[in-house]
């Protein structure tokens, strides 16, 4: 992604979450932020192109955390969230990443099934963590798996043809 994928990015943002990030805080993640890894994945119906997946994550040493990741809602429940981590997590395999951590509202019972598919406990929670309505933060975490693992997820036929992943960072 170049700073041109920011309003995308922050339309997906917008529509999935109560509380988006402001336009700032994606700045800084591609600008300032050597930690930071991002991406974004794209739909390609013909000719034309559309970001429907964005994430940000944070690496601290061997550790990756997602900061955030969302998919656009006409394009949820359809293997592009799944085919997404998939490829993002192969990606994270070549930075020696041992574990990935996130927090999940623990209302999002879709994300919670789909980060269990690839492997992510509850490792805790933690009470009255998202500001807009007091709601508990899930922890989760799993150990990064072996290339193979994700190349299981990666290979579905309708989804394979027209997502296009890259990273913005």
């Amino acid at each position: 992604m170049d700073i041109n994928d920011l309003n995308s990015v922050l339309s997906i943002d917008k529509l999935a979450f109560p509380n988006p990030w402001p336009v700032n805080a994606f700045q800084y993640e591609l600008e300032n932020n050597t930690n930071a890894r991002l991406w974004v994945g794209e739909f390609q119906n013909n000719s034309e192109k559309q970001i429907i997946a964005m994430a940000v994550i944070w690496i601290i040493l061997d550790e990756a955390h997602i900061g955030t990741l969302a998919i656009h809602p006409d394009f949820q429940k359809k293997g592009f969230g799944q085919q997404f981590l998939a490829f993002i997590f192969s990606q994270l395999i070549s930075e020696s990443i041992v574990r990935i951590f996130l927090e999940v509202r623990q209302s999002n019972s879709i994300a919670i099934n789909l980060y269990r598919k690839f492997g992510f406990e509850i490792d805790g929670e933690r009470k009255n963590y998202y500001r807009d309505n007091g709601e508990t933060a899930i922890l989760m975490s799993t150990p990064i798996k072996s290339s193979d693992f994700y190349k299981d997820f990666l290979i579905l036929k309708e989804v394979d043809d027209n997502l296009i992943r890259r990273e913005i960072k």
